[in-house]
């Protein structure tokens, strides 16, 4: 019987809601919550193949290792004062411009088409926001997202593995969940990004930030209402 060994498991939407909210779960900043979140994680982990599994047991294990103050301190090195490996997904196609308003107006429709609230302590192309939203109310919307976003995406982790951080794993997790009809035109789209960098405008404009605290958002991310209002 002729058997393709090292082909990957087929990614179905029930993987993909565990791998989403498993990393929307390692994105939350770490607080009191911290421990128990990453037993949840580490809980999913055995209803996933290892391609997914893998990259998000290395981020379990990587957080794992500090204390929350530490991870407290490494989640705001790494996001919040860093524009590279912001979690904002227009942030790198439209910088501090007009036209980022717009591109977010994708992400709150989306939202409200299926029924629920953007979030009204966080911006809603958050990572964390959007992966809520695909885990917990809406698979194709939370995917169709994603995918318009996967050259940021590309940029995150490849921002993140050199760093080296831990949470690299969560985002290669939610990339091979995202379906690539065409890798070249990702990699030379995430190459224009990284090469140009996000859009600037500073005429008549007060720029959005990037550094949003989401220690409420957290709050709710082990639940069913983390990223968005219903």
């Amino acid at each position: 019987m002729r058997r393709l060994l090292g082909r990957p498991a087929k990614v179905t939407d029930r993987h993909r809601q565990l791998v989403w909210q498993a990393a929307s779960l390692l994105l939350a900043y770490p607080d009191d919550e911290h421990e128990a979140r990453l037993a949840l994680v580490s809980r999913a982990l055995g209803e996933l193949p290892p391609a997914l599994a893998d990259p998000l047991a290395e981020a379990v294990a990587g957080l794992s290792r500090m204390t929350a103050l530490d991870a407290a301190k490494e989640y705001v090195e790494t996001f919040d004062l860093r524009r590279k490996r912001a979690l904002f997904l227009t942030y790198w196609t439209d910088g501090d411009t007009r036209n980022r308003g717009n591109s977010m107006l994708l992400f709150a429709n989306t939202y409200r088409d299926c029924g629920v609230e953007p979030p009204s302590d966080e911006l809603p192309d958050h990572l964390a926001v959007v992966l809520e939203f695909g885990a917990t109310v809406d698979v194709a919307g939370g995917l169709a997202l994603l995918a318009k976003h996967r050259a940021p995406l590309e940029l995150l982790r490849l921002a993140l593995e050199e760093m080296p951080s831990p949470y690299a794993g969560a985002i290669v997790a939610v990339l091979a969940t995202v379906p690539e009809p065409d890798p070249e035109a990702t990699r030379l789209e995430a190459l224009r990004l990284a090469e140009q960098g996000p859009p600037a405008e500073s005429v008549g404009l007060s720029p959005y930030s990037v550094t949003i605290p989401v220690e409420q958002l957290t709050a709710g991310l082990r639940g069913n209402q983390a990223g968005v209002v219903r």
